[in-house]
Formats: C-alpha cells, structure tokens, sequence
C-alpha cells in the first residue's frame, strides 16, 4: 500500500498474483487480494499477516521483534546502494532560495510524524544545520505535502524519493515544483511477515514471483530486485526526540 496509485493498480495485482502461487509452494496460504485501504497497523501487527512492505520508521519504532523483517526491494534510486532511498527537499520552481537554512521560518509540509522520509530525513537533515521548523503542516501523505508546496500552502516538503518519481510521470502539478537538496540515503522500505512465517520463505517467494513478473510491470513498479539489509541497519538509523513521533499517527 505505500506506493499504490491507480496507475499501478494492475501490475500490483499482477504481481501479487505471482507471490500468491510461489507461496503456495511453500505451504503459505495467502489472500487472493490486496488490502491496499486497511489501517497500516493493523496489517502489520496481525498476527496472520503473510506479506506487507512497512517503512523504516515504524520498523523500528513498534514492529521490530514483533513481525520478521523478509527483505528490501530496491528501486534503483539514483546516488543509494541496492535497497536504500533517500528524500528530495521539495520546493516551487519559482522560490529564488538554493539553501534549506533559509527555509527555517518557512512551513514544513509532512507526511508522517512516523516517516522516515518524511519526517526523520530532514530533521536529521536540518539538524546537521542546528534548526528544526516551527511551522509545519501535517499533510497525511507524501503526494499531499507535494501540493501543499505547489499550491503555496506550505514551502518546502521532505518526500520519499520513490514517491516524488512517481509523481513527477503522473501529476501535472510536479512542474511547479523542484528539488532543493537531497537528503543522506538510509535503508529502503522493507517488507515484514508475521512471526509464524520463516521470512526466507517468503523472501523466495517474493523473488521468484518478480523474476517472473513482465518487464513492462516491473518497469511501472520500478522494483529491480530484493534484497537483504540487516535489521541492525534500520536500528541503526537515529529517531528524532520530539513529541510529535507518536506511534499509530497517520
């Protein structure tokens, strides 16, 4: 569900599909469908859970030690090694300012207090500049910060850089927009199974299932393969101390 649009509705059905008959072979019984609208955590705290892709922050936060971590897709993401992302400061193409220092007063549109692109990325980002935002705008989702920021709303969002390419093919409103700085890369979002289920299993299964899968899916999807990142990697990654970062948040 983290990177569903109706553009891709199909080849994430396809795709699944795939992953279904692979873990079948395995004794996993699975859905024949995608829960694409159900509250995220209650997908990924259910115990029957066979397959979902969570973010790093929530990861870390309240999923670790309770559901396996089966691996990382890698998106191909330019400057990051294979599984890693990261955010591209978003701004209006007609805001004269080059430095996210000169952004401080400005509003902060975000996603998630939970995200790790959203949220973590530039706080860790602008730290490095001693400053956090006063003035922020809670936008529920990546796409709704990006237009925040196109519509003047607010005037600078931090997205997930696998979210911004899609937005950039499919909404007129990306041409108000550009990227100010890029923030450092931290581990991709990964996919989790419920503890009942050996995650090499479904690791397989998820990489056969994308072997198979046509180029032209994997083209519109953008995943080039899966791969392991250690659970110590995402630990690894600091949270930002605020009272904002509340478990469950939307």
């Amino acid at each position: 569900m983290m990177y569903q649009r109706p553009q891709l509705t199909d080849a994430h059905s396809r795709l699944w599909q795939l992953t279904r008959q692979q873990l079948s072979r395995v004794g996993i019984d699975s859905p024949k469908t995608l829960s694409q609208n159900a509250e995220e955590f209650s997908v990924w705290l259910n115990p029957e859970l066979v397959l979902s892709q969570t973010c790093g922050m929530p990861y870390r936060l309240a999923l670790h030690g309770k559901v396996n971590l089966v691996g990382t897709p890698d998106y191909g993401i330019q400057g990051c090694q294979a599984g890693y992302y990261r955010s591209p400061l978003i701004v209006r193409v007609d805001d004269a300012r080059t430095d996210v220092r000169e952004f401080q007063q400005s509003v902060l549109a975000f996603n998630s207090p939970i995200s790790q692109s959203g949220y973590t990325a530039i706080y860790k980002h602008a730290e490095h500049h001693n400053f956090w935002f006063d003035n922020k705008l809670h936008a529920g989702q990546h796409q709704a910060s990006a237009e925040a920021v196109a519509e003047g709303k607010a005037d600078i969002a931090s997205l997930d850089a696998v979210t911004w390419r899609l937005i950039q093919q499919y909404e007129s409103f990306a041409k108000k927009l550009r990227v100010l700085e890029w923030t450092d890369p931290t581990p991709g979002l990964p996919l989790i199974t419920a503890l009942q289920h050996n995650p090499d299993n479904v690791f397989n299964a998820f990489s056969e299932a994308l072997n198979e899968l046509h180029t032209n899916d994997k083209a519109l999807l953008g995943i080039k393969s899966l791969v392991k990142i250690p659970a110590s990697d995402y630990l690894a990654v600091a949270n930002p101390p605020l009272p904002e970062c509340v478990i469950g948040s939307s």
